[in-house]
């Protein structure tokens, strides 16, 4: 998944709800300021950058992780950093999209 594919997926309701009723965890990588200003209660807070210190971490977790930022772009980076180590991890845009199904 690219950087880009955010755009071109509009619909994920279906796959976050299939991964929330799998018990994924919902991964924040805003900075702490956005954190701050609102998210989602229960989500796990990462900034984006210190996602590769932080990846034994997610997988002792042993969950489906559903990564949400403010637009979907940093959000499509950690999940294409998290896939490649092999965690089952989707983008799922905006925290706006994973809060509504909380």
């Amino acid at each position: 998944m690219g950087i880009l594919d955010i755009f071109k997926r509009k619909d994920m309701s279906s796959e976050i709800k299939n991964y929330l009723e799998r018990g994924a965890v919902v991964l924040d990588v805003r900075t702490k300021m956005e954190w701050d200003e609102g998210h989602s209660d229960g989500a796990m807070h990462i900034v984006l950058n210190l996602i590769p210190l932080k990846v034994d971490e997610l997988k002792a977790l042993k969950k489906p992780v559903i990564a949400v930022c403010k637009s979907g772009g940093r959000s499509a980076q950690a999940t294409q950093f998290l896939t490649k180590e092999g965690l089952d991890v989707i983008n799922g845009g905006p925290w706006q999209n994973v809060d509504q199904y909380l």
